[in-house]
């Protein structure tokens, strides 16, 4: 008995066989629908989010003497990846998870607006604090205290100025308010 409820958990998780749920049971044609209709929806945020992302990064201005690939190379390269595991994934959301709800809906919105924040506080406030805002937002999200979070906020964001500004020599904003 216990070797069939495995092995039907095996085939939910790698889904060689539709329908199939953890636990023995069957899809909802309901549910099974709804959970497509939130995958595609999902793919075309992720879809529009792509372009947006390649557009603002192709728009990057450099010194073409200074670096012949120059700086728009990572952004667009990385539009174009998610573009394309968008359009892969709107071929086949079935394996879509329904929206949270209550606390956990959240905690996940909780995470793209502490990093829109962080992008927010870069200029006038810069990077270490940008980074110092996010990492502590990220470490309450998941249960850390605030003690922790401070001190893990803290590390990090002297860790990335560390590794960016001493070791690689890159620019990093220290904002219009400490600047």
């Amino acid at each position: 008995m216990q070797h069939r409820a495995d092995q039907q958990l095996i085939i939910g998780i790698v889904g060689r066989r539709p329908g199939i749920i953890p636990g023995g049971g069957h899809q909802d044609h309901r549910s099974g629908r709804h959970q497509r209709a939130t995958g595609k929806a999902a793919a075309a945020c992720l879809f529009l989010f792509a372009i947006a992302y390649g557009l603002v990064g192709a728009r990057i201005d450099y010194a073409f003497a200074s670096d012949p690939l120059g700086p728009r190379v990572f952004p667009v390269a990385l539009a174009i990846a998610l573009a394309v595991f968008a359009l892969l994934f709107a071929r086949r959301p079935d394996g879509a998870e329904d929206l949270p709800k209550g606390p956990l809906l959240g905690r996940t919105l909780a995470i793209p607006a502490l990093a829109v924040s962080a992008v927010l506080l870069m200029e006038p406030l810069g990077f270490p604090i940008a980074i110092f805002v996010l990492t502590t937002g990220v470490a309450r999200v998941f249960g850390a205290g605030w003690p922790r979070a401070a001190l893990g906020g803290a590390l990090h964001a002297a860790l990335w100025w560390a590794v960016f500004v001493a070791a690689l020599e890159v620019y990093l904003p220290t904002g219009t308010v400490f600047g």
